[in-house]
């Protein structure tokens, strides 16, 4: 009966045209010709990166600007200009872009160093080898002159800031070193973050050394999303397959959350997936809403998987308590029942003091509100609510059950 009506779905889903026409242009690897809302950003990267097509040493370089601010993608399109005009010309410029919040690629200090001598033909092994021999064999890889001419290389790091916090600072100050050594060949680095204070919390010397230039990517208001979305709408959607509104409604929402571009082509593609499943031909207002809604579930979910066990036994605690009580609650409360938890997972509770401390990292990562008030000659303690709705806590409290085995 279910094999008969999963046959029948499908065969229904293919016999109807769809709304998408191609939906990879909605998705954050897609990169498009035209970059709207920055073009003075390209103009600065590309003057700045200019002088490699001279054979000079361009500044290094540092692109800051929340999530889904167009800094990759405008430097992206910049290295294909500049690999596209040194390839017509004969010049010798290499780049390589790594995105550091991938584990395989640039997790440790070997790890990158690695990857980077790979790229300059150097057979390295995954492990084993002492930090100064793989830096000698990238070292040997990349001084080399090319026609009998020097050579310009610009090394692109993305999320720049995930490297430092896995490998530390002193990885940047011994790549930034490395021209020193080199006597074929310059190395420029590119730097992009997600975090605005990045550079300031860099050693001072490594700062010194690293931080050249810099440009700041602003958060994209309502209209400017709104642009971007129609630019891609047409390329993703058939023709007058969209309400009008939807576009709008979507370039709204995402602007109210921190002008996050990738959001709002997410929360369009998603809108459109929804559509489908519904057998609509058209998408709608309504379903944009609901796309905010699956997306908000889902990223929420995300984030508690990634939490560590005893954060994961505090939250559960607090949402049996909501549960029970569907009002406000305290630490004191919360405690009791996150010591029981615990012992039945097998880990060592914490200190009362420290599970605070979790509460209140938990509220910063807008799971719960926790406010801390005054119980007079009894001390202080959290008042905790729930940040998320309360349809979604039914949902977050079995996966927690299942992640901790409960």
């Amino acid at each position: 009966m279910v094999k008969s009506d999963i046959n029948e779905f499908f065969e229904e889903y293919l016999s109807k045209d769809g709304i998408f026409n191609d939906k990879k242009v909605l998705q954050a690897s897609y990169t498009p010709d035209n970059i709207p809302h920055r073009d003075n950003e390209i103009k600065e990267i590309a003057g700045m990166m200019a002088p490699a097509l001279k054979g000079e040493k361009p500044s290094n370089l540092f692109l800051y600007g929340k999530t889904g601010t167009g800094k990759t993608l405008s430097m992206m399109h910049v290295v294909e200009k500049l690999r596209t005009i040194a390839k017509q010309k004969k010049i010798n410029l290499r780049i390589f872009c790594l995105n550091c919040k991938l584990k395989k690629v640039a997790d440790t200090e070997y790890r990158l160093i690695a990857n980077l001598a790979r790229e300059f033909g150097k057979d390295v092994p995954a492990t084993g080898l002492a930090t100064d021999e793989i830096y000698r064999k990238f070292i040997e890889g990349i001084d080399s002159k090319i026609d009998g001419k020097n050579q310009n290389v610009i090394l692109v790091l993305d999320e720049i800031d995930q490297l430092v916090k896995k490998a530390g600072d002193e990885i940047l100050y011994n790549l930034t070193r490395l021209n020193a050594e080199l006597k074929n060949t310059q190395i420029t680095f590119v730097g992009i973050s997600n975090d605005l204070r990045f550079a300031n919390d860099l050693d001072p010397r490594v700062k010194s050394s690293l931080t050249e230039e810099d440009i700041n990517f602003p958060s994209y208001n309502a209209l400017q999303l709104q642009d971007i979305l129609n630019e891609r709408a047409k390329k993703a959607f058939k023709t007058n397959s969209i309400e009008q509104g939807a576009i709008e409604k979507c370039a709204a929402l995402a602007a109210r959350e921190h002008g996050d571009a990738r959001r709002a082509l997410d929360l369009l593609r998603v809108a459109g997936e929804l559509s489908e499943r519904k057998g609509s031909n058209k998408l709608l207002i309504k379903h944009i809403d609901e796309a905010e809604e699956k997306i908000e579930r889902d990223l929420i979910s995300d984030v508690v998987s990634t939490l560590p066990k005893q954060s994961q036994l505090v939250l559960l605690a607090a949402f049996n308590l909501y549960g029970k009580n569907n009002t406000k609650i305290f630490t004191g409360d919360v405690y009791d029942l996150y010591k029981n938890l615990s012992s039945n997972v097998g880990l060592k509770p914490l200190t009362q003091r420290r599970m605070s401390d979790l509460i209140a990292e938990l509220d910063m990562l807008g799971i719960i509100n926790a406010k801390v008030i005054s119980k007079g000659r009894y001390g202080r303690t959290r008042e905790i609510s729930m940040a998320i709705p309360d349809t979604e806590i039914p949902d977050l409290l079995g996966a927690l059950k299942k992640w901790l085995n409960l």
